[in-house]
């Protein structure tokens, strides 16, 4: 299974983002091969408007089916759940914490968007 983090950095030490569409970096876990991957989101943290669906679909894009951030608007989880990807709720922590405690089962599912569109 692929989980992604948002990240303010490329590393697993590095800080979660609590935004999603505006988040630095995601970080993508593999759970079969314990390895992760950094996927540079310039493009959807820099963009005027639609940052949260350019982020969606750059994570849908990726084939995971977890995604663990601090917050997720209206467009982006409609985005998210369209592609089968669960939303975790976690906004603390470096992104090795967030795996942890996504693995011991620790995080809640967002049930719907949690923040109003344009947030962040």
């Amino acid at each position: 299974m692929k989980i992604a983090i948002s990240s303010t950095g490329g590393k697993p030490e590095s800080p979660m983002d609590a935004r999603f569409g505006r988040a630095g970096y995601f970080q993508i876990f593999d759970t079969d091969t314990e390895e992760y991957e950094a996927i540079d989101n310039t493009t959807g943290r820099d963009a005027m408007q639609g940052a949260g669906v350019q982020a969606g679909e750059l994570i849908a894009g990726t084939g995971v089916s977890i995604l663990i951030t601090g917050h997720c608007g209206p467009n982006a989880y409609r985005v998210l759940s369209g592609a089968g990807v669960k939303v975790m709720l976690c906004s603390s922590g470096t992104v090795e914490n967030a795996v942890e405690k996504f693995m011991k089962g620790d995080l809640k599912e967002a049930a719907g968007p949690d923040v109003n569109g344009h947030w962040g």
